[in-house]
């Protein structure tokens, strides 16, 4: 099972997500709500206090992090770099052919949501994938690059 990440060819996992967590800018949280106790929130606080731009995704549509949400990633008007999906992994295939369909770059699937077959179908589309990552603790890992 392939954990690590999925880059393009010529590129290794940890370049790719040295280029997403430095280089994107737009951040969708896909499962994103207004609880702290949340791992998404915290998640998305941290990449937020990093200049990164996070766009919630959620049912609710609720603001989060003073940033208005959105119910679907169709209905986000702005780019979409990366999308950080924060559901179960039976449930994550659904929001990554979403974010196919939206046009994005990037998914990024944290730490224990494990889709291969959603992951292979967004690397067909030409989408960077990262799985089974914290997107905190490569940040950690990469502050110094």
């Amino acid at each position: 099972m392939k954990r690590y990440g999925y880059p393009p060819k010529n590129s290794s996992a940890a370049d790719v997500i040295k280029r997403l967590l430095h280089g994107a800018r737009h951040w969708a949280f896909v499962g994103l709500s207004d609880n702290p106790e949340r791992t998404a929130y915290d998640q998305a606080r941290l990449l937020q206090a990093r200049g990164k731009r996070v766009i919630p995704v959620h049912p609710a549509a609720a603001t989060v992090l003073g940033e208005p949400g959105y119910a679907s990633l169709a209905e986000v008007p702005d780019p979409l770099d990366v999308v950080a999906v924060y559901r179960r992994a039976e449930l994550a295939g659904e929001s990554v052919d979403e974010a196919i369909a939206a046009g994005a770059k990037a998914i990024w699937l944290p730490l224990g949501v494990i889709d291969e077959a959603a992951a292979e179908r967004a690397l067909s589309a030409g989408l960077d994938v990262v799985m089974d990552r914290c997107p905190g603790v490569e940040w950690a890992l990469r502050r110094d690059a």
